[in-house]
């Protein structure tokens, strides 16, 4: 949960009681949101104050209800202005029959129909996971992109190298010298090099033509 920046969390008459001394190691330092559970005695006391609840199982066919993917579940939770919870079951047994009759709808992971097997912290990440996406965590660090560099920056670029390669003998047979020329320019104009790039390589391109340096 902590990964994907969720702390809110609600247990429903837990089997082994709360606070649980073996929480804490499985938890992995995310103290806060062990310190922050909340004990719940039945799922519709957990769920009260929420507007919107996703169950997290299968497809249920003695349900009638509809059923989405992660992806409509994040949106869903995004564009509603109250509390929004996702139900999760038990690691052995899921939820049960009566307790996803509670949501207001099911989200189900798309997995192999032929292996079917996913255990509840795979399923609370896949879940968070797609949350996230649509949250601030989303946002990568703000960089701006170099400028690409003028047409006559990679001109200056494309004839130091075409003249380092007629000096060594690059081009043949004669008659293939053009076409050889037009594909080198091609590697070099649809790049997008900036002019900071085009600098380093020109200067590359003098140390490989230039006499070794005396060390």
């Amino acid at each position: 949960m902590l990964n994907f920046g969720l702390t809110e969390m609600r247990l429903v008459a837990p089997r082994d009681g709360w606070p649980n001394p073996d929480a804490g190691p499985s938890a992995s330092g995310a103290n806060i949101v062990l310190e922050q559970a909340e004990l719940f005695d039945t799922v519709e006391a957990a769920i009260a104050d929420c507007s919107t609840v996703y169950a997290s199982t299968v497809r249920r066919r003695d349900l009638v209800m509809p059923v989405v993917t992660p992806e409509l579940m994040a949106e869903g939770i995004a564009s509603d202005s109250g509390r929004s919870a996702i139900l999760f079951g038990p690691e052995r047994s899921g939820l049960e029959t009566d307790d996803v009759a509670l949501a207001n709808a099911i989200v189900t992971v798309p997995i192999n129909p032929e292996f079917g097997s996913l255990n509840l912290a795979q399923a609370v990440i896949l879940l968070a996971y797609e949350w996230s996406k649509r949250s601030a965590l989303a946002v990568p660090p703000a960089k701006e992109l170099e400028p690409v560099a003028p047409h006559g920056e990679l001109e200056g670029l494309i004839e130091q190298l075409d003249e380092a390669l007629v000096e060594r003998g690059y081009f043949h047979p004669p008659s293939r010298t053009q076409a050889t020329r037009n594909t080198i320019r091609t590697i070099f104009t649809k790049t997008g090099w900036s002019s900071r790039e085009v600098k380093a390589v020109r200067g590359i391109l003098r140390a490989l033509v230039s006499p070794a340096r005396k060390r």
